[in-house]
């Protein structure tokens, strides 16, 4: 079964959600937990059989698909890609717990796991056209879960969503032919596979094109500034469940991408492009925090916040080394679980008073101390505080970029502390001093199956944050074999100035290892 378990990641929900349509509305979400509880097993197990000693792709499967131009059904998981895989199926899993009494549960359930399917996908898919497929086919779930369960701007923020990423996704498609064709080009053979991409070597000038091209899709997806003004129309009209995957899953699409494609592939670009990148990156972290604090609606203050973080994980990975880029990967999975629970703790709250606003709370920390306790464990977590999850991905990342510039890792840092400033004074606003709303007097505290959810991301957050070495090794093994490829490709100037050419005798071997 492990020859072909990445297929059934990947195809087991979408077949679970067609069937989906056959079970009745009443024990739908007995069926969709039961569903995405397998799923999770079934990546748990993925992890456990996963050799972290090995550097390289493992469960890898091939299928020809279009032969004549080397279109192939191939999937394999690295470090790189492991945990993002088994944060999808843990999130898919407790977004369909803690589900509250909405209009069309049962749609519901079967689009998230339709949307489970494209995300495994992406992270697993080892040719560029699958890569595309699964990466386009990820928008029409999450397009209809917030214009279907939406608030008031739902079409506008659904479309809005839809339009960026599919037109960023346009240019990035060209990217992907041209690489093909320059493949052609080196080796009279066509391939999408992008292990083989991996050992072409480009010319800089070709390199800084083809850079663009994959930057635009990548950056959309991220959001990176200025392309980020989709992210809090969709956060703000999404229902819970929708802001829990954008933010914890679909943003790290991109992010990962940068990784899985542009640094091995575009290693000289990488670098011409790294200050620049950086300091977009430290213009998101700054100009989002500062929009956070200004905002009203708590849900839109873990919107921003969450595009500041996305910043500091840009950072990392343009560090273009070891520890940058690990701390990335890391800060990937932790952003997930912290951005995640708090846009479960914002559903919580709404559910019980139907607003986000900050001024209709306070003083909640004695009527709900459990809701308040788990919150604040999260904001700190949110702002980086020692021993919890955050703080390792921001250390590392920071620590990665501090090698290549010290002054822009400072400014960084300096705008970390104003990401402490806004989330304690949304926490002051709405759990410290009196209760003087009286339809907060009597509100409910966490409930059971809140805290089916909650508890795990706790527990997450600071078992990863004391001791992060089970995650943290994979994800540096693969990340080291990344690097030293972006190395032995930089240094051999002399391929550089013809057309693409396969000479990478490190690589191949790599690959025959794989």
């Amino acid at each position: 079964m492990l020859d072909n378990i990445l297929s059934i990641l990947i195809f087991f929900p979408a077949v679970a959600g067609i069937f989906g349509f056959m079970i009745h509305k009443d024990s739908m979400r007995a069926y969709g937990v039961s569903v995405a509880t397998i799923e999770f097993a079934l990546s748990l197990w993925l992890w456990y059989s996963f050799d972290s000693n090995v550097s390289g792709m493992q469960f890898m499967e091939q299928l020809p698909l279009v032969e004549s131009f080397g279109i192939n059904y191939l999937l394999g998981v690295d470090g790189i890609s492991l945990f993002i895989v088994v944060l999808a199926s843990f999130f898919t899993m407790i977004g369909i717990a803690s589900l509250t009494d909405t209009k069309n549960v049962k749609n519901m359930i079967i689009t998230l796991l339709m949307l489970q399917m494209t995300m495994v996908g992406v992270f697993v898919a080892l040719d560029a056209i699958l890569f595309y497929v699964f990466w386009e086919l990820s928008l029409v779930p999450m397009l209809y879960i917030i214009g279907a369960w939406g608030g008031p701007l739902r079409i506008y923020a659904s479309v809005k969503f839809f339009l960026y990423t599919f037109a960023g996704s346009l240019v990035m498609l060209v990217g992907m032919l041209f690489m093909a064709y320059f493949y052609y080009q080196a080796t009279g053979v066509w391939s999408f596979a992008i292990l083989d991409w991996y050992r072409l070597i480009l010319p800089e000038s070709f390199q800084l094109w083809l850079f663009g091209a994959f930057f635009i899709g990548f950056a959309i997806k991220v959001p990176m500034f200025p392309f980020h003004t989709w992210l809090p129309y969709a956060h703000g009209q999404a229902p819970t469940i929708g802001s829990v995957i954008l933010a914890a899953i679909l943003l790290k699409m991109g992010t990962y991408a940068f990784i899985r494609f542009s640094l091995p592939l575009f290693p000289d670009a990488s670098t011409f492009f790294m200050f620049p990148i950086a300091i977009i990156a430290i213009i998101m972290i700054v100009y989002t925090a500062m929009v956070a604090y200004a905002q009203e609606d708590v849900k839109q203050v873990v919107a921003y916040s969450s595009v500041s973080h996305m910043g500091v994980i840009i950072l990392g990975t343009f560090a273009l080394n070891v520890e940058g880029i690990t701390g990335s990967i890391f800060l990937m999975i932790a952003h997930g679980v912290v951005s995640g629970a708090l846009f479960l703790l914002v559903g919580v709250i709404y559910d019980r008073r139907h607003t986000k606003m900050m001024s209709e709370f306070g003083g909640l920390a004695s009527v709900m101390p459990r809701y308040a306790t788990i919150f604040g464990l999260m904001l700190m977590a949110s702002v980086g505080m020692p021993l919890t999850i955050n703080f390792v991905g921001e250390f590392l990342s920071l620590l990665g970029f501090y090698q290549q510039s010290h002054i822009l890792t400072l400014l960084a840092g300096t705008a970390i502390i104003v990401g402490a400033i806004y989330m304690l004074a949304a926490y002051k606003k709405m759990f410290f001093g009196e209760v003087t709303n009286e339809k907060n007097k009597n509100l409910p505290d966490v409930s059971k199956r809140e805290l089916v959810a909650l508890i795990p991301l706790s527990i997450i957050t600071i078992w990863l944050g004391v001791y992060p070495k089970p995650v943290l090794e994979p994800i540096n093994n693969s990340v080291e074999s990344i690097v030293q490829l972006m190395h032995d490709k930089s240094i051999t100037q002399e391929a550089k100035s013809r057309i693409p050419n396969l000479v990478q005798e490190r690589a191949t071997s790599a690959e025959e290892a794989n």
